[in-house]
């Protein structure tokens, strides 16, 4: 007689089937050991990256954000721009940019030109063997060069580095962005009733320039200059060059050119008229308050003149200091020369040239204006 099945559990046939079976499928072979932790940690490469651009915010954004708030609030910001104080801060406002802004471009562009297109050996060969000389001739060169401050540092070291005296490279440095056509042509646009604020802005800012240069000829040292290690446009083609610079140097200047004229707008429509006569009323103390203002604003030099005009309540002698000591030093300009040639060159060269420009301004005004 058969004897009795063994006995088992219901529903645990299966389970030993399959136990048995499941070594001799081809498809059920174990996976390697370093398989199976790897599964959990692959996760979703764009999961991190859209969990990231949840969290924080964009530029596009915050403009949506922005648009809405102004949407939201336009009713208070109405009432804020129809106050006569805003009307005065916005008429001031567009007026020095919308008259400084076709100067700016059109010297960021000649600028540019002459730093990529003109090679740094040409100025080497034109200038005079003697740095006595040199320092004039690099000086006057200023005035058929167009060039903003921004443009004039790096082609100051690329002539340092070309073998042009130091004291004819700094004369070339100060004078480019102070009496350059454009700049010139500015001011007279600036000054319709005062054309000789063109006169004395070119005769001051040349003499300070070449007056730099010789007493660096004079007092500087070697080890107090360190020449730029490199071209400023190495390893790209010229209208990359040219571009580029384009690019950066009417962002960058046109950035100083708002905040300037923010800055004179504010003067003109915020503070106190009896504050302003009292400082303007002080011939030294109007003076050195624009020529302190000059350096903290870091305008750009073609707009600058449009901004020193606005500057009404002022002597002209005053808004000469203004406009010699701006494109000679400033916070950018600090900043450039102590990362082109050196902090200790630039701690040196800024607080003389500072000086120098404010006592010529006042003996150029004492006897032009």
């Amino acid at each position: 007689m058969g004897g009795k099945a063994p006995h088992t559990e219901p529903g645990g046939t299966a389970p030993v089937a399959l136990t048995k079976a499941a070594p001799n499928r081809p498809d059920a072979t174990p996976s390697p050991p370093d398989a199976t932790p790897a599964e959990p940690k692959a996760p979703n490469p764009e999961a991190p990256h859209a969990e990231d651009q949840a969290r924080h915010l964009n530029s596009p954004l915050l403009l949506t954000m922005l648009l809405l708030l102004v949407l939201l609030m336009q009713g208070p910001i109405r009432g804020l721009l129809a106050a006569p104080v805003m009307q005065s801060w916005m008429t001031v406002f567009v007026a020095v940019v919308v008259q400084a802004l076709p100067f700016l471009v059109l010297g960021v562009m000649l600028s540019a030109a002459i730093a990529v297109f003109v090679p740094a050996s040409f100025f080497a060969r034109a200038l005079p063997k003697s740095p006595a000389l040199a320092v004039p001739v690099a000086g006057a060169a200023g005035a058929v060069l167009p060039g903003c401050e921004c443009a004039s540092v790096p082609v100051a070291g690329a002539l340092v580095r070309r073998g042009v005296a130091p004291a004819a490279a700094l004369a070339f440095l100060l004078s480019a962005p102070a009496i350059n056509p454009i700049v010139l042509t500015a001011t007279a646009v600036a000054f319709p009733n005062n054309p000789e604020m063109v006169l004395a802005r070119f005769v001051a800012s040349l003499f300070v320039a070449c007056a730099m240069g010789w007493l660096w000829l004079r007092l500087g040292r070697a080890d107090w200059l360190r020449p730029p290690a490199r071209a400023s446009y190495d390893g790209q083609s010229k209208g990359a060059a040219f571009w580029g610079s384009v690019r950066h140097d009417v962002m960058h200047a046109g950035g100083f050119l708002v905040v300037g004229a923010m800055a004179a707008a504010t003067l003109k429509a915020v503070v106190p008229e009896e504050w302003l006569r009292a400082a303007a009323g002080n011939p030294f103390v109007s003076v050195l308050a624009l020529a302190v203002l000059a350096v903290l604003l870091s305008i750009c030099s073609e707009a600058d003149a449009f901004v020193a005009a606005s500057l009404s309540q002022f002597s002209l002698t005053a808004r000469l200091a203004f406009l010699v000591v701006g494109p000679m030093i400033d916070l950018k300009l600090f900043a450039m020369q102590a990362g082109t040639f050196g902090r200790g060159f630039a701690l040196r060269f800024a607080p003389a040239t500072f000086v120098l420009a404010v006592l010529v301004s006042v003996l150029t005004g004492a006897v032009l204006l």
